[in-house]
């Protein structure tokens, strides 16, 4: 028995050893701008050398999106050269903050680009011609864009040739609506990002019942400076103008009915400048019985449809999640991202990037966000845990760029509800443990549900505060967050949550119904009745580098996956669940259940009265 469990402890040993070496060699988890040292870059420039962008002016259909071609000649070409993107347009030390330091060289650039790709990217045979051509995608972040090349790597870049400037017909304009579900089940928000300052123009939303007479609600509008970050890169080489955060609130709709809309500001003048025409669906009344479809993922992050800023294969999966939703958008009536939003880790341009990335999602359907280590960890500025995840942004951009229907954004907890569905989303980088003010949350919110009129409570938060096999976590024995589920399991089985959902593993993994360590319930695909126990679902394989397993495999892990992937709930009627994980990859189910209870259990007692018996016990 003795050999046996150190042979286990050799194997688990081994598994960190190699994820660790894998991570090191391949650069997982390092956000792509942060292997650029720009603030090291020196001048070569060379009259011989030229980068030109074409067209100059963009946008002029109303695009807020498109493609632009790099023509680049270099007389003393390099495997390393490579090219960035800067905007604003003007990168050079004229626009960097005073700096007293005299180690800092000229031309001291003190703002990292948006973009960057290696030179010979679509030409192999760039390091002997020295001409090539390139394509970038390029969209509306208000403001110019210019081209550099640069030779040394990025470790040691030197400047060689800047393009033209080039820009969008209207930079300002208002984009990337987000929809997110208000604090009563008949409010959408809508939060954009525009250029305008309210001193400028006022926000609005024109919106209506389709085909009915639109009316116009004002918006408010947030914004955010250097010194809100809580320090570098978000406050040097990171930093980017953010633009102006507006949020409208849609109130009194009518459930499941179809509206449209479209975001405006009016001008000094009396003008008025309007973004494109959208449309959502309203959500349906608390408790009412229609086909009602939830998509959940954790860690998705964004990627470029131009191959740009893949330093290492940093979020191979974004796209291929991203275009699966798309696709099946018409099948989905609310998305849940659990933490992880963008991997910016500290480069505000990233926050752009990803809007655009996810606005064919979020502008038709509540796009629900958590809150995770990658937004808001950083020592000594409240965050439970002392890691330096988020690039110093300190849960500030989450905060600011979608909105959530909690009592105060800063605390990133929140109950949402949606039809038969009753979301108690917990903030994981918060205390959640007993006595705490989250833990108080988390009882009110699972005790509030009514699972006669909402039988599916669900219980979501970043980090695994339940039950994961993940290496990382088998290593330290605890299968989970440390002290993740100390507190909670109790209130799950108390309030008979039937489903947890997590991210921060980047893979996918389901248990068995299961209390303290035990499995409850011997069913894998069709759960009738009771199920004694909540069923603990790992979905954090939306687009970051995947996680490995642990070399052991617990009894109570009924199925496991290092892919891609999300979970699509859908419910059919107050008893019956359809469970599937999705992968990114094909759009197709490769494990699901279904849940059939009528909930007897729960409504037959009161809550404080009514002991939890499980087989565990």
């Amino acid at each position: 028995m003795e050999q046996n469990l150190m042979l286990l402890v050799l194997l688990a040993l081994l598994g960190l050893v190699l994820g660790l070496a894998s991570a090191h060699i391949t650069g997982f988890g390092e956000q792509p701008l942060s292997k650029v040292a720009i603030h090291r870059a020196t001048l070569a420039l060379s009259a011989s050398s030229s980068i030109n962008v074409s067209p100059s002016l963009l946008g002029l259909k109303g695009e807020d999106t498109q493609w632009v071609n790099v023509n680049l000649v270099n007389p003393h070409p390099s495997v390393d050269d490579w090219v960035a993107i800067f905007s604003p347009a003007k990168f050079n030390s004229s626009t960097c903050p005073p700096v007293n330091d005299p180690k800092e060289q000229t031309p001291y650039i003190c703002v990292a680009p948006i973009k960057f790709q290696y030179a010979n990217y679509s030409d192999s045979k760039y390091t002997k011609t020295g001409k090539t051509f390139l394509k970038f995608q390029l969209i509306n972040q208000r403001a110019d864009f210019s081209f550099a090349l640069f030779s040394g790597g990025l470790s040691n870049p030197k400047l060689v040739a800047v393009s033209n400037y080039i820009s969008f017909a209207n930079p300002k304009a208002p984009l990337y609506p987000r929809l997110a579900q208000g604090k009563s089940w008949n409010e959408m928000t809508v939060t954009w990002t525009s250029g305008y300052d309210i001193s400028e123009a006022v926000p609005f939303v024109e919106w209506g019942l389709k085909g009915a007479t639109a009316i116009q609600t004002p918006a408010g509008t947030l914004s955010f400076d250097r010194r809100t970050m809580c320090g570098s890169p978000a406050r040097t080489v990171g930093w980017r103008d953010p633009g102006f955060i507006h949020t409208s609130f849609l109130k009194e709709l009518w459930p499941n009915s179809v509206y449209t809309y479209r975001m405006g500001h009016i001008l000094s003048n009396g003008s008025r400048i309007w973004s494109k025409l959208y449309t959502f669906k309203s959500s349906p009344y608390p408790g009412q019985n229609s086909l009602q479809r939830v998509i959940i993922f954790g860690d998705m992050g964004k990627a470029e449809r131009d191959g740009s800023n893949e330093y290492s294969n940093y979020q191979p999966g974004s796209l291929n999640t991203t275009d699966q939703l798309i696709k099946d958008l018409d099948n989905i009536d609310i998305v849940l991202h659990i933490g992880d939003i963008t991997y910016a880790n500290g480069y505000i341009s990233q926050w752009d990037q990803f809007t655009s990335q996810v606005e064919p999602i979020a502008s038709a359907v509540p796009y629900m966000i958590g809150s995770g280590n990658h937004e808001r960890d950083w020592p000594n500025t409240g965050s439970f845990y002392d890691t330096k995840d988020s690039g110093w942004e300190c849960g500030v951009l989450a905060e600011t760029m979608f909105y959530v229907p909690s009592e105060n954004r800063a605390k990133f907890w929140y109950s949402t509800d949606f039809g038969m569905f009753h979301f108690c989303i917990a903030d994981s980088e918060h205390d959640w443990r007993e006595g705490s003010e989250q833990y108080r949350f988390i009882e009110h919110c699972l005790a509030s549900a009514d699972r006669q009129k909402q039988p599916w409570l669900i219980f979501a938060a970043h980090r695994v505060l339940g039950y994961s096999s993940d290496y990382f976590y088998g290593l330290e024995g605890s299968f989970a967050e440390p002290m993740g589920r100390e507190s909670l399991q109790k209130l799950w089985q108390k309030y008979k949550v039937d489903l947890a959902f997590y991210g921060h593993v980047h893979n996918y993994e389901r248990t068995c119904p299961i209390y303290q360590n035990q499995c409850v319930n011997t069913e894998k695909s069709h759960y009738s009745g009771p199920l004694n126990g909540t069923i603990h679902v790992v979905v954090g394989g939306a687009g970051s580098h995947l996680s490995n397993f642990s070399q052991v495999t617990p009894e109570w892990s009924l199925y496991r996956d290092y892919d891609f992937g999300f979970v699509k709930l859908t419910a059919f009627n107050h008893s019956s669940l359809l469970f599937e994980y999705k992968k990114s990859r094909d759009g197709n189910v490769y494990d699901s259940f279904t849940i059939t209870r009528d909930y007897k259990d729960v409504l037959a007692c009161v809550h404080d009265g009514c002991e939890p018996t499980t087989l565990a016990t």
